[in-house]
């Protein structure tokens, strides 16, 4: 089995990537455009503080190349705020992506849970009540806490055929270690940054302010090395985006990735 790899970075539009991603004086309007001349897919986490419309993600189907691909973040109000209405906000999300469902332009569904969700019954149910409900996108699950890190949670998401997430984060006792599972065909790879210094006390930039040097990013080419052959499909996404350092990582990765025979990384202007 040959391994196509779509490596990009968690979000495209911040200010400070003016300079060292796109040119000096680029207008926030053609970032989409430009990002997508570099990279074949991007994590979309404005869906997360409001849910996806319809009418904006057909603008940016339209803004990209046909080869170009969607993770979608899923909102809130499905993983961290939920309420007694999630059923009626999960069908808000469902159909403001419709479009990118409907053209072939999405990759994946990704469910973050925060650290406050326990590995307890009542989650538990709710996390496959909600797979059930979005059962007809590709799902990919991450998770926060280190107690849904098990033989039993991993086992439960193949036989839905749920994406596992694996992650990167910093080595802190509160975190989930390293884990390198595979439990659909298709493979996702989160890179948080190093951070542990600001990771429990900083803000949403200042936790993600980490550059990973080349021997870091050797360690998961290794890894990934050693699944090609249980995958069609490898999503890594950058999510260390402070001053462009998530884009600079994400085009070493792709760049080792290539090395590696069993992987072909997606061209940003292929055709489907």
């Amino acid at each position: 089995m040959s391994c196509t790899a779509y490596v990009g970075t968690s979000g495209y539009s911040y200010a400070d990537w003016v300079g060292p991603v796109y040119p000096q004086g680029t207008d926030r309007n053609r970032f989409l455009e430009l990002y997508a001349r570099r990279f074949g897919v991007v994590e979309l986490n404005f869906s997360y503080y409001r849910q996806p419309s319809a009418s904006v993600v057909s603008k940016m189907i339209d803004r990209t190349p046909d080869g170009f691909r969607f993770s979608v973040k899923a909102h809130k109000s499905l993983t961290h705020l939920v309420t007694d209405d999630w059923k009626r906000d999960a069908a808000v999300f469902s159909e403001g992506i419709a479009p990118l469902a409907e053209s072939g332009r999405l990759i994946a569904v990704l469910l973050q849970f925060p650290y406050s969700f326990h590995y307890s019954p009542e989650n538990r149910t709710f996390l496959a009540r909600l797979c059930d409900r979005l059962s007809r996108d590709p799902l990919a699950v991450e998770f926060r806490n280190p107690r849904w890190h098990t033989d039993r949670v991993v086992e439960g998401l193949r036989e839905r055929s749920v994406c596992y997430v694996m992650t990167d984060y910093p080595k802190l006792e509160d975190l989930p270690d390293i884990r390198v599972e595979t439990t659909t065909d298709f493979a996702y790879l989160r890179f948080h940054g190093r951070n542990g210094e600001n990771w429990w006390t900083g803000d949403a930039t200042s936790r993600y302010d980490y550059r990973y040097s080349d021997a870091e990013i050797d360690e998961w080419v290794d890894r990934i090395g050693r699944i090609t052959t249980d995958i069609r499909l490898l999503v890594a996404m950058f999510n260390n985006h402070w001053r462009g350092h998530a884009a600079e990582n994400a085009t070493m990765f792709k760049k080792k990735l290539e090395t590696l025979g069993a992987v072909e990384c997606a061209d940003p202007s292929a055709p489907n």
